[in-house]
């Protein structure tokens, strides 16, 4: 079994421990700011942790009504930016922390007068330390290069931070449910996916709302462990020119758990399938066109978890199948330092 497959497997009981050490000091996080409701709110991560930023983003944007942007650290680092964040979130996101770009910008963003939160899987960082609370993600160590329960972790800890802003009993009782709905996600049989795509060289990922931040990092999984050409697209964003590369036999994976996206999802899944698209539709057992079950996650804002954690397994197994280590993707490391 690979390191990627077995951390993987191993998140269920990973996001059980941090549900419970995480309660308290999120709910006081979202005591203070229902208390200091910010304005806005920006995010600062790479790789896989923008993608976790972008379902944190949207929640956040979805259930209180404020702005989230992506902020390139670039514009700290490299510009200089003088930023003028008064009375706004700045929430940055990583693995390790140690990343020289992120530190830079969460220090910038601070002294543009923001609140400052890091999400980190690695205790007492140089991020950590930049910023005014630090939010640990008790994913514990992920050696393989390929980030897996860290990602589930980072997810988790979002949803989490959000239902104790929001006083959401649901969620809040969704999440305790969440770890056991995860394990059974992880156990979905997705071999079709890997017979269909064992020779692609070239496929599109398409989700929408929270689901398009899992679709991107669906497609980064494919690049990295698989050497395939993945992009992700929005279902919205699809006849705005990417089905313009749509031909016979082109594989293209559609992410439709349930939620106010899935029919125009399942609408575009059938659309690509009459025009010659190798379609692998993602959705749960109402859907009968299905290809790949998905776990329900017992709440709307929590299926792309689910969604994920069923296609971790797959896309280990799919590099395994092309003859590729997922364990050591060509010319990556676990840690980049970026300015």
């Amino acid at each position: 079994m690979s390191l990627m497959l077995e951390e993987a497997l191993n998140a269920p009981e990973r996001l059980r421990g941090q549900l419970t050490r995480n309660q308290t000091v999120l709910r006081e996080l979202g005591d203070r700011l229902r208390a200091e409701p910010p304005t806005g709110a920006v995010t600062v991560a790479r790789g896989s942790s923008d993608h976790a930023a972008s379902y944190l983003a949207y929640l956040c944007m979805q259930t209180r009504g404020i702005p989230v942007a992506s902020l390139p650290p670039s514009l700290s680092t490299l510009s200089r930016t003088p930023w003028r964040l008064a009375g706004q979130l700045s929430i940055a996101i990583s693995q390790s922390g140690q990343s020289p770009d992120l530190v830079a910008s969460q220090e910038a963003l601070k002294q543009g007068g923001a609140t400052t939160i890091a999400l980190v899987n690695t205790p007492e960082s140089p991020l950590g330390q930049a910023s005014d609370l630090e939010v640990p993600l008790f994913a514990g160590e992920e050696k393989s290069v390929a980030a897996t329960k860290s990602f589930l972790a980072t997810l988790s800890a979002g949803a989490q931070l959000m239902a104790h802003w929001n006083e959401s009993a649901m969620l809040l009782g969704a999440l305790n449910e969440l770890p056991d709905r995860l394990t059974d996600a992880a156990a979905q049989d997705w071999s079709p996916a890997v017979e269909a795509l064992k020779d692609a060289d070239r496929l599109m990922v398409i989700g929408r709302g929270t689901g398009l931040g899992i679709a991107q990092e669906a497609a980064l999984k494919f690049k990295e462990t698989c050497a395939i050409q993945a992009e992700p697209f929005s279902g919205a964003e699809v006849k705005h020119g990417p089905m313009a590369l749509i031909e016979p036999g082109y594989p293209v994976l559609v992410f439709a758990p349930p939620g106010a996206e899935q029919q125009g999802l399942l609408e575009l899944a059938e659309w690509l399938e009459s025009v010659g698209a190798k379609v692998l539709l993602a959705a749960d057992d109402r859907v009968a066109k299905r290809h790949l079950t998905l776990t329900s996650a017992g709440h709307e804002a929590l299926e792309p978890l689910s969604v994920i954690q069923s296609f971790y397994p797959m896309v280990a197994r799919l590099a395994e199948a092309r003859g590729i280590d997922p364990d050591q993707p060509r010319h990556l490391r676990k840690v980049t330092c970026t300015l």
